[in-house]
């Protein structure tokens, strides 16, 4: 069983190792110029996977393993891109849709705890360095998140979201993201001390289409130690040519991982199949065979 104050201190550990990270440059040797990005942008479906999409089971590690705490998450998620013609400040417009589920297969009947209902409308737009070469990509989005229940079960709240994506160093990319909330308090009018005002991630490929570390981090609005850590591996078993499917381990420590119980306190440790985004893969830099 892991206490909670050894979940803290892992936390600042973590959070720690993350800030160290951010001190190294960003390597743009192999960096996309500007019109090779817009080349492969183009090529690109309108319809495409947003988040990961994901089925994983798993055990606490802070509570004993039974039937009713022992259960499996799935997230399913898309993307689709509404215009490529350039809009104002050369933004492009599109829309997302994740839905995440907790549910409780080792219970009879199989019963959903918890449903996540997560659509969006966003603005995007591409930043480049003074060599025409990927710097970042930003993101404006009004997003709407629920658990579609009434009476006392009902948990929702909207938000305006900024997003930044760059790479920080070599196989390694950070995304930055903040949210001014509204229309939050009814049915959870403290959820922002467990989800604070944004959240941290990096993810680092360790070997391309092959093994990839990935870290979350969020701090509620507060000076106690509410928030959450969502540490993931995924690893490719499948060869070469399935190159976006992975075996995923996740552990999550904190809160709010879902909307109904979002004050508990829980540690879990899941593992399971992922189909894993490369919504940004170009900040993993051009492969061999494209440069010259």
């Amino acid at each position: 069983m892991i206490k909670l104050s050894y979940n803290l201190r892992l936390i600042k550990t973590i959070a720690f190792i993350v800030l160290s990270v951010f001190t190294i440059s960003t390597i743009q040797s192999q960096a996309y110029t500007k019109q090779e990005l817009q080349d492969s942008i183009a090529t690109q479906p309108y319809f495409s996977i947003h988040k990961d999409n994901f089925f994983v089971t798993g055990v606490p590690t802070n509570k004993t393993i039974n039937s009713t705490t022992a259960n499996a998450k799935y997230q399913i998620s898309f993307k689709q891109i509404l215009t490529r013609s350039r809009l104002p400040l050369d933004t492009y417009l599109y829309m997302t849709y994740t839905q995440k589920a907790f549910w409780n297969i080792y219970e009879e009947s199989f019963p959903f705890n918890d449903i996540n209902f997560n659509p969006s409308i966003a603005l995007g737009k591409v930043f480049y360095d003074k060599e025409e070469r990927l710097k970042g990509i930003g993101t404006l989005s009004f997003e709407h998140e629920s658990n579609g229940r009434d009476s006392l079960a009902s948990r929702s709240w909207n938000r305006i979201s900024l997003e930044y994506i760059t790479g920080i160093s070599k196989n390694t990319v950070a995304s930055f993201k903040a949210w001014l909330p509204f229309s939050h308090k009814e049915g959870n009018p403290d959820l922002l001390e467990y989800v604070g005002l944004g959240e941290i991630n990096v993810s680092h490929t360790y070997q391309p289409d092959k093994l990839i570390f990935d870290l979350r981090l969020r701090k509620g609005l507060n000076f106690e130690a509410k928030g959450s850590v969502r540490a993931r591996v995924y690893y490719n078993p499948f060869g070469n040519n399935i190159s976006n499917q992975y075996l995923m381990l996740e552990w999550y420590v904190g809160q709010a991982e879902g909307l109904l119980n979002y004050e508990q306190s829980q540690s879990m440790i899941r593992v399971g199949y992922v189909i894993r985004t490369n919504e940004f893969k170009w900040f993993n830099g051009k492969s061999k065979k494209t440069i010259n």
